[in-house]
């Protein structure tokens, strides 16, 4: 195949995306699937798991907690035995909103365990797999707030373990950049997921992000489509190391 499709054909792969159950991992799973992609898509709350499965062919459900080494390798092992990790999104995310003088150091620590451990393990052991058998490609969603402070809004655990995330990926893709693994970054901006569903709903935090949007608007999901492509597929073959920011302008400013 040639041209345009070629890019954003991914027929034969193998994805795994983790937080799949609900908000903007539904949708990259959705994406995947529909590239062509087999999707094990990976979430505590299985029930929206099988949702998602029954409405769209390609996507296994498989009931994973990131923060477990044993379900994280059983995990991979499951993509292996549909023929090997190909694509990893590193999705799963938690964020706990507490002011930082107030913040306990028993969250603070959770937030790392989930934001960044989890995705260091998870991509170690997919790059391990991904390497075996000539390469593959690691998708981190970071976030806006790796980038940049979050005041107001009190979110310095989730903004240290997206910039550490950030940093990761840096350090990840150029040590197995000579095995064929690419290991990139997507920074979103305010999108619609669970954890921004407080912000979106109340008038006076929805007009902020507005203001101070230069492109005035909040994303929209299917906006984060085309960069997950771009670095899942062929059309990113020499992209690695890299953090894409789609924000509608925030981090320009």
């Amino acid at each position: 195949m040639t041209g345009a499709a070629h890019v954003i054909d991914l027929s034969g792969k193998v994805a795994v995306v983790t937080g799949a159950s609900s908000g903007l991992g539904r949708r990259f799973a959705l994406v995947l699937a529909r590239a062509g992609a087999t999707v094990v898509a990976a979430a505590r709350r299985v029930d929206r798991l099988d949702d998602l499965a029954a409405g769209q062919e390609g996507i296994v459900p498989h009931r994973c907690d990131v923060t477990g080494e044993d379900d994280r390798a059983a995990l991979i092992a499951r993509a292996d035995e549909l023929g090997g990790v190909d694509i990893l999104v590193n999705n799963a995310g938690w964020a706990d909103p507490l002011p930082a003088y107030e913040h306990p150091v028993e969250s603070f620590r959770e937030t790392l365990d989930i934001d960044l451990t989890a995705l260091f393990r998870l991509s170690a052991l997919a790059g391990r797999s991904m390497s075996a058998r000539g390469g593959g490609s690691v998708v981190n969603i970071a976030s806006i707030l790796g980038l940049v402070g979050s005041a107001p809004v009190t979110q310095a655990a989730y903004g240290a373990a997206k910039g550490a995330v950030i940093s990761l990926t840096r350090h990840l893709a150029c040590e197995w950049a000579r095995d064929g693994v690419r290991v990139n970054a997507i920074a979103p901006g305010w999108f619609p997921s669970e954890l921004t569903e407080r912000m979106l709903a109340d008038e006076s935090a929805s007009r902020w992000i507005r203001r101070n949007t230069p492109m005035g608007r909040p994303g929209r999901p299917e906006e984060l489509d085309g960069v997950l492509l771009l670095l899942a597929g062929p059309g990113g073959a020499f992209i690695t190391g890299q953090t894409i920011a789609v924000d509608g302008g925030w981090t320009a400013r």
